[in-house]
């Protein structure tokens, strides 16, 4: 396991302040223009005992990069990094020397942040010791839950590190009652309904732990699972690129690893929330063909069929 930076005196979040800063900071960014939820209508899709939210973009809203810029790409050639610098108005609070913490610009659940490094760190790196830190002080005051796409591939829309944090409770997760018959060997879960490969792990965090002691438990598990699913076979260099993209998703109470093959399936895009049971689409015709397709058809399309083996795996599996 990668050894923690000792990070005591770095930490910035004044314990039990996050959920009012983000409750006010989200009023202020409304008010101000600078929050622009994405307004959806949605269905629920009834698949193999899953009750599937899916999303549908009202007006056909885009989160798109504004005319400034454009004209800032035009003339630097550069992408633009909306994280550095980042937008005052969506800023909610230090959390650590390495990380702070964003509203989510374009949001479609309410009190949607973000989890962003200060410095950049490409999305494609694998996660340390002080995202798990970071993730665990935002996850131990917002019983929600954590996810992370690790590159393009897996739905990342930014170059920029950052993880995701959605007040969503274990009840409102449409793949619990899947998750909930996880088979554990070795301390490895498999959930046998899943067509895709994947990795879960229990955690069981007690939001009163040291929050050292729990962001170790998690780079722990993050690793275990790894390995698990045949993406990384030792311990995680820092600052070391990813050997494929893949999906993260946390709670205080497990944590679910899936790798990735490809962004999207016949133009339906698929993020972490997706192997979750949560799905955001563009328009009534995704919507339509997402039904005629068959959404666990699709999940294993974009990961990776639970029959190639882990070898094959590793030397597939794109980066980004």
């Amino acid at each position: 396991m990668s050894e923690p930076i000792p990070s005591v005196a770095s930490l910035q979040l004044e314990p039990g302040t996050l959920w009012e800063q983000v409750k006010q900071r989200t009023i202020a960014a409304l008010a101000g223009g600078a929050l622009q939820p994405i307004a959806t209508d949605y269905v629920v899709i009834e698949e193999r005992g899953i009750a599937f939210i899916v999303r549908i973009m009202a007006n056909l809203v885009r989160k798109e990069i504004t005319q400034q810029q454009r004209q800032a790409v035009a003339k630097t050639g550069k992408p633009i990094n909306p994280f550095l610098p980042y937008d005052p108005n969506l800023f909610v609070t230090d959390l650590t020397a390495t990380h702070l913490c964003l509203l989510n610009k374009f949001n479609v659940v309410d009190h949607h942040i973000l989890i962003v490094t200060r410095a950049f760190e490409e999305q494609t790196c694998w996660l340390n010791w002080q995202d798990f830190l970071a993730l665990w002080l935002c996850l131990r005051e917002m019983a929600g839950l954590g996810f992370y796409n690790g590159g393009a591939v897996a739905g990342a829309s930014q170059p920029h590190k950052h993880l995701q944090l959605i007040p969503l409770t274990n009840d409102e997760i449409p793949m619990m009652p899947a998750i909930a018959t996880a088979q554990f060997q070795d301390g490895i879960g498999r959930v046998p309904t899943f067509p895709f490969v994947h990795g879960l792990a229990r955690l069981d965090l007690d939001p009163a732990i040291a929050p050292e002691q729990a962001a170790t438990s998690l780079l722990a598990a993050y690793e275990t699972l790894l390995k698990s699913v045949g993406l990384h076979p030792g311990k995680l260099e820092p600052g070391a690129q990813q050997t494929g993209a893949y999906n993260l998703l946390v709670t205080r109470e497990w944590m679910l690893l899936v790798p990735r093959s490809q962004e999207s399936y016949e133009t339906i895009a698929i993020n972490a929330l997706g192997f979750v049971g949560a799905f955001l689409v563009k328009t009534k015709e995704q919507l339509e063909r997402l039904k005629q397709l068959g959404i666990f058809p699709v999940l294993q399309q974009v990961g990776i069929p639970c029959s190639v083996d882990r070898e094959t795996l590793l030397q597939s599996l794109p980066q980004s």
